[in-house]
């Protein structure tokens, strides 16, 4: 599999990571902590990818919920991590074997393949209080001042009460049960031409400025989707600084993409231009 991507900031910087596989990618999105963890969320997101990669090299038809519990299971334990204590991050996998493509995804990152979009919304329609507070703030103009980083701690606070267990959300943090409840699709290979894959970070700034053309992003270079993502963020830093017409956490949200080309399908290339 052929993997075409692009982080801002780099992937050093970032909660974001990208893993690439032979057969796949792993795109995982370490959750911003506005309270206290034990690690950084991006330390557990690369420690989890790393995980991934290895266990997925040794068994390339293994079950993704089931290699994702062990992964969970073995970062949790190698990190020292309890539940509803630990960081968090969603899980996006793309893998291609014996003619079928599998994916996995736990948490709201995006899947577009070009007959269908994917993603786990399960947190987001949990609609607790703290969130439309924060979004009516950002909305009248008071910006991301302090009250606002209050309000996403109590989030947080919240959010941790209702993580990986039935009736709230599903997450990768330091419960392996969850892994059971990750959405699992699975396609022909030979029928998908490629696969899209974004964190919240660029997808929703993407799709609020129209740059969300998928046919056309299947098809360009790294340069071209770097240039996404620093248009998306120029747009968040000069245009709507204080989140009021795309209400959202932080003005800058790390930014992930990445196109997926299985090896069925020859990859083609347009010259694009912004």
């Amino acid at each position: 599999m052929e993997t075409v991507s692009a982080q801002l900031p780099a992937i050093h910087a970032s909660d974001d990571k990208i893993v690439t596989m032979t057969n796949g990618v792993i795109m995982l999105d370490g959750a911003s902590a506005f309270a206290p963890v034990p690690v950084p969320p991006a330390v557990y997101a690369a420690e989890l990818g790393a995980q991934l990669k290895d266990r997925l090299a040794h068994a390339p038809g293994g079950d993704l919920a089931e290699v994702l519990g062990e992964a969970i299971r073995d970062v949790a334990a190698r990190l020292d991590l309890r539940p509803g204590e630990s960081p968090s991050s969603t899980v996006t996998i793309v893998r291609e074997h014996d003619g079928w493509l599998d994916l996995l995804l736990l948490g709201d990152n995006l899947v577009v393949l070009p007959t269908t979009i994917i993603t786990d919304t399960r947190l987001g329609r949990r609609d607790l209080e703290p969130s439309r507070r924060y979004r009516r703030r950002l909305a009248g103009g008071f910006g991301f001042d302090a009250a606002h980083r209050a309000i996403l701690r109590e989030l947080q606070m919240q959010q941790a009460d209702r993580r990986n267990r039935p009736g709230g959300y599903w997450i990768a943090e330091a419960e392996p049960a969850a892994a059971a409840n990750a959405l699992v699709r699975r396609f022909r290979t030979a029928e998908v031409p490629w696969v899209g894959l974004a964190t919240d970070g660029a997808y929703k700034p993407m799709q609020h400025l129209h740059l969300d053309d998928w046919p056309q992003l299947a098809s360009a270079e790294p340069e071209f989707l770097e240039q996404v993502l620093r248009r998306c963020e120029k747009w968040e830093a000069q245009d709507d600084p204080a989140g009021v017409d795309l209400p959202r956490a932080k003005r800058h949200d790390d930014k992930s993409i990445a196109i997926a080309i299985p090896t069925t399908q020859p990859r083609t290339t347009d010259a694009i231009t912004m």
